[in-house]
């Protein structure tokens, strides 16, 4: 087989392969200790265990974690604290309440 056939193979195969790959934002196994205390706070502020991690801004002071509820993605947002603790839990579309 000569080289360019063999390279063109590898492209179209390759090419199907990253077809499959979806992507589902991001997992809580893959957050932060901040992220994944806050992605548990705002489930039990919601009452929906469905959410997923939006965005996550550190900062000394606390991470500012953005969350998604359920199957819209609905933004809240969440302070965490390096002592694990969680504050200022709220909607960002429901005129911020919690």
């Amino acid at each position: 087989m000569n080289t360019a056939l063999k390279l063109a193979s590898c492209v179209i195969v390759g090419t199907l392969l990253s077809a499959c790959v979806e992507d589902t934002g991001s997992a809580i196994s893959s957050a932060t200790p901040a992220d994944q205390a806050c992605l548990a706070a705002v489930a039990q502020t919601t009452g929906n265990s469905q959410v997923r991690l939006l965005s996550s801004e550190f900062s000394e002071a606390g991470t500012l974690v953005k969350v998604g509820v359920g199957p819209d993605a609905a933004p809240w947002q969440c302070i965490a604290y390096s002592d694990g603790a969680t504050d200022a839990i709220m909607s960002l579309t429901n005129e911020g309440s919690a």
